[in-house]
């Protein structure tokens, strides 16, 4: 039983070096708490300990290494899903003015830069002028898509 123990312990201590060296998000740092748990509760249930006595313990165990791997877990993630705040994928959703709307191309100022840009082919059915208020919708290379900006987004 004490064999099955340490085996247990020991697997536990070495998925965590793996977790260590591998990115994945807490999946074996999950079984490396499961593999010490259940290795602590095989070694208190060896040496004598009351089932309830090795359940309490275990519990106690598992809460206090699951807690600080589901902060972990919050604190890798959460900059997976923020939005880009620089470079060209932070102008999408920005409003601009058109400066130049001139039929070969379209010209849009945007947070400061005068930018080449094209209608966004899904609402083409509004003409841009001069002065019009617009919506980047896409940047492909240093070209903007765009699209009029509707009285909502004005408000913002």
């Amino acid at each position: 039983m004490t064999v099955l123990a340490g085996a247990l312990l020991i697997l536990a201590l070495l998925l965590v070096l793996a977790e260590a060296h591998l990115s994945t998000g807490g999946v074996i740092g999950a079984g490396a708490i499961v593999a010490a748990v259940a290795g602590l509760a095989v070694l208190l249930d060896a040496v004598g300990a009351s089932l309830v006595v090795a359940l309490v313990i275990a519990i106690c165990v598992a809460a206090s290494a699951v807690a600080p791997l589901l902060v972990a877990r919050r604190r890798i993630l959460r900059p997976l899903h923020a939005r880009p705040r620089t470079g060209r994928e932070a102008l999408v959703g920005h409003v601009g003015v058109v400066r130049s709307a001139s039929e070969p191309q379209l010209e849009v100022f945007v947070d400061g830069t005068l930018w080449r840009a094209e209608p966004d082919p899904i609402h083409r059915e509004t003409d841009l002028h001069d002065g019009d208020r617009v919506v980047v919708e896409r940047v492909n290379g240093l070209t903007l898509r765009v699209r009029r900006a509707e009285d909502w987004e004005l408000s913002q």
